[in-house]
């Protein structure tokens, strides 16, 4: 009886433990499990959860946060675009002293001079040893005999005795050889100014150009920049960059194109916009060339055609040249009326003789000189200034 008891108890204990297991695994069973596709970053709210092959792809990046905002997992803040001022030309172009770029020429003359004025009387090695001084200066032979006996009569005249007084004759000379009309001209009303630009290669019209609208447009003067060198493309390029800078108006053509063609447009934009100042680029040319020459000569034509008017070729010249200078502008002014120079790289020479020779020799007036690389830089030629700066001290 207890036997039977006993496996009855036993096998009660087994069913029991069988359905007990039974019933923790189908609880473990009904248990909810996340889906298949579920993944830690997928949106708190709002639309349909991604597939199993979005699964696989990575994360999409968070926003980027907004200065002085927290990110979220909400759509970024909209910030209004920041634009990035672009920095304009200067609104005051502080004119520099000729005295503060001239200091090589004046050294150089300074030096030749310092004998001279220690000599004890003013006789024919005096002379000679200030023609020399005026010579090595790239005066000129022409211009430094003529100069020599404009001082010979002052001499004269003055009773001058000391050879430390010629220093004062000799500036006296000097200004009166390069005092002229340094105006730029413009047109009469009604009609559009066009001031044509010609020179050399590597002379630096294409910089003169564009320091010039600068200048004009701080001054309040609408100009348009006309791209007349078409036969070297970074010319043009160089023109529109300083187009950009200065706000003027710019005209370009085709490269190797018609150069006239390109001016007349100018003048024509200009005209039809209301700004009343063209400048024109032409082509860097030697002055030896009959037929680059004749070219330029065509140019000219076209841009003084109505409603156009050539008020000035300027003929810009290299200081650091010398003599050579001279020739260029000899030959320019035979070709196209050349009305005044411009004299770039005046502070890197020391013989700034050369403004005196063509001054004196041609009779062609200075009108802006180059007394550094910025637009600031090329500033109204000043007679009495330059003469001054370039003289030493009498004292």
């Amino acid at each position: 009886m207890s036997t039977v008891l006993i496996v009855v108890l036993s096998i009660a204990f087994v069913v029991i433990g069988a359905g007990g297991g039974a019933l923790l695994a189908g609880a473990r069973r009904r248990r909810p499990q996340p889906p298949a596709d579920w993944r830690a970053d997928a949106p708190l709210s709002g639309g349909a959860r991604p597939g199993p092959a979005a699964a696989k792809q990575p994360a999409p990046p968070r926003p980027v946060e907004a200065a002085g905002h927290a990110g979220t997992l909400e759509a970024p803040l909209e910030v209004e675009p920041r634009v990035e001022e672009v920095p304009a030309g200067p609104a005051v172009l502080e004119r520099p002293r000729f005295r503060d770029r001239l200091g090589k020429a004046r050294a150089l003359l300074g030096t030749q001079l310092a004998g001279l004025r220690g000599r004890p009387k003013l006789d024919q090695e005096a002379w000679d040893e200030l023609e020399e001084a005026l010579v090595l200066a790239d005066v000129g032979i022409v211009t430094t005999h003529a100069l020599l006996d404009d001082m010979r009569a002052r001499v004269k005249q003055d009773g001058l005795s000391e050879p430390s007084q010629m220093v004062g004759a000799l500036r006296e000379a000097l200004v009166s050889r390069l005092d002229g009309e340094t105006e730029l001209h413009r047109a009469a009303e009604g009609s559009t100014t066009v001031w044509l630009f010609v020179g050399v290669n590597g002379v630096g019209k294409t910089t003169t150009i564009g320091k010039v609208a600068m200048r004009e447009m701080t001054a309040g003067v609408p100009v348009v920049v006309a791209a007349g060198d078409t036969f070297r493309a970074a010319a043009a390029e160089q023109l529109e960059l300083w187009s950009k800078r200065s706000g003027a108006g710019f005209v370009r053509g085709k490269e190797g194109g018609d150069p006239g063609a390109v001016v007349f447009d100018a003048v024509q934009h200009a005209t039809a916009r209301g700004a009343g100042l063209v400048l024109a680029d032409t082509a860097g040319r030697l002055h030896t060339k009959v037929n680059l020459m004749e070219e330029l000569k065509k140019v000219r034509r076209v841009a003084d055609r109505p409603p156009g008017s050539v008020t000035e070729v300027l003929l810009v010249i290299d200081a650091t040249t010398g003599q050579n200078g001279l020739v260029q502008a000899r030959q320019f002014t035979e070709a196209v009326g050349v009305t005044g120079v411009v004299l770039t790289k005046l502070d890197g020479t020391a013989k700034g003789g050369i403004a005196v020779a063509i001054a004196g020799e041609l009779g062609i007036p200075i009108k802006l000189v180059g007394l550094g690389e910025g637009p600031e830089d090329l500033v109204p030629f000043d007679a009495r200034e330059f003469v001054d700066a370039l003289l030493p001290d009498e004292t």
